[in-house]
C-alpha cells in the first residue's frame, strides 16, 4: 500500500555526513540511533525512488547524534546545526529541489533531547530557537512538549527513541508480576545542575525519598543488565522526566508489557495516530508524585487488567520498534504512513 502512495528520494551525501560515524558501534545502537535505523530502512524500502523528479519527499541522511567526544559518554551536539547547514548548502547548490518549496518537503531526523534546536543545554537551546534553515522542514523528533517549547514543535512528527530490537517481542502474558512499581536509573539526591535548574524538576528526588523503602516499590539507582527481566516482573514502570521529558524507558516498558507511569507534564508521545496512550499508560502530574503509592494502588485495584489488555496488543508494541528491514506497522513504517497522510492533506 505505502509504496504506491508515496515516493521518497534519499540524498546521496558524502559519507562524512553519515556512515563514517558507524565505526563507533554506539552510533547505531544508542537511544538516538533512530536517525541511523530510519536511513538504513529507507534505503531498502519500496517507497524509495532514485528519480528526484517523481519524489514527494526528500530525506536528508545526516547523523548528528554520533559525535561521542564528550566525557559524559553523551553525544556532543554543538556541531549539529553546522553539519546540517553544510548538508543543506550542498544539496541546494547542486540540485533545485530544496529551493523549490524552501525545504518544506525535506525530512530530517532530530532524535536528541531538544529536538530541532540541537543544543544539549536547554537555556541556550531556547534562546537560539530552531535554526532558520530548518523552520519549514519536516522534522522527525523524539517526543515533543505540548506547551510549545520552541525546540519541540508539536507539528513535527513524534517518533519513539531507539531501542535495540529483540529477535522477537517477549510474551507479556505469562509473567508473574510481583513488583507493583519499578524504577532503575539516575536519582539525584542533591539535585542541582550547572544552570541551577532542578534535575528532573525534583520528581526523581521525591520518588527516591518517599518510596525507596516502600516494599511495593523496587527502586534502584545503579544500572543493571537485568532490567528487562525486572520490567517483566513488574506491573507498573515509572517513567519520570530527566533532563528532558522523555526517555527510552517508556518504549522499554511497553515492549516488556509493564504499564508505563508517565511523570512528565505536557509530554507529547509518539504515534498517537495509532497508539491511544491513555488506554495503555497511567499519567501522574509532577506535583502529585508524592501520592504515587495511592494512585497506583487505586489503579491496581480497579482497571489494571483492562490497561494490560490494551498494552499487550502486538500492534501497539510493534509500532515502537525499528525493525531492520522495516516491517508493516513498525516504527519506520509509521513514519511513512504519517508522511503519506501529509501528502494527501
Amino acid at each position: 500500500g505505502l509504496s504506491s502512495n508515496i515516493k521518497v528520494y534519499i540524498y546521496d551525501l558524502p559519507s562524512s555526513y553519515n556512515t563514517d560515524w558507524l565505526v563507533d558501534s554506539r552510533c547505531s545502537s544508542h537511544l538516538f540511533a533512530a536517525e541511523v535505523a530510519i536511513h538504513q530502512n529507507l534505503l531498502r524500502s519500496p517507497v524509495r525512488t532514485l528519480d528526484p523528479d517523481e519524489a514527494d519527499f526528500f530525506f536528508m541522511p545526516v547523523y548528528v547524534s554520533c559525535n561521542f567526544t564528550s566525557r559524559s559518554g553523551f553525544p556532543t551536539l554543538f556541531h549539529a546545526s553546522d553539519i546540517l547547514q553544510a548538508a543543506v548548502g550542498l544539496v541546494s547548490r547542486n540540485m533545485p529541489f530544496w529551493d523549490r518549496h524552501q525545504g518544506r518537503d525535506h525530512v530530517f531526523v532530530a532524535t536528541h533531547d531538544f529536538g530541532a534546536c540541537f543544543h544539549a543545554m536547554e537555556d541556550l537551546a531556547v534562546a537560539m530557537g530552531i535554526p532558520q534553515f530548518l523552520r519549514n522542514s519536516i522534522i522527525l523528533q523524539t517526543f515533543g512538549e505540548k506547551n510549545k517549547h520552541p525546540c519541540q514543535n508539536v507539528d513535527h512528527i513524534q517518533i519513539p527513541p531507539y531501542v535495540v530490537p529483540a529477535k522477537k517481542l517477549p510474551d507479556p502474558r505469562g509473567q508473574r508480576r510481583k513488583i507493583l512499581a519499578f524504577f532503575r536509573g539516575k536519582m539525584e539526591i542533591h539535585p542541582k545542575n550547572v544552570s541551577g535548574h532542578m534535575y528532573s524538576r525534583g520528581v526523581r528526588t521525591t520518588i527516591w525519598r518517599r518510596f525507596s523503602h516502600d516494599r511495593r516499590f523496587f527502586i534502584k539507582r545503579k544500572r543493571s543488565d537485568n532490567y528487562k527481566a525486572e520490567m517483566l516482573r513488574s506491573v507498573f514502570c515509572l517513567c519520570p522526566l530527566g533532563w528532558a521529558p522523555w526517555s527510552p524507558r517508556i518504549v522499554e516498558s511497553v515492549i516488556q508489557g509493564c504499564i508505563p507511569v508517565i511523570i512528565a507534564d505536557n509530554i507529547q508521545l509518539p504515534y498517537s495516530h495509532v497508539i491511544d496512550w491513555r488506554k495503555i499508560s497511567v499519567t501522574v502530574a509532577e506535583r502529585d508524585v508524592h501520592k504515587l503509592d495511592r494512585i497506583l494502588s487505586k489503579v491496581a485495584a480497579t482497571n489494571v487488567s483492562m490497561i494490560q489488555a490494551n498494552l499487550w496488543r502486538d500492534e501497539v508494541r510493534q509500532a515502537l520498534v525499528y525493525n531492520q528491514p522495516l516491517v508493516r506497522g513498525d516504527a519506520t513504517w509509521q513514519v511513512l504512513d504519517l508522511l503519506s497522510k501529509r501528502k494527501n492533506k
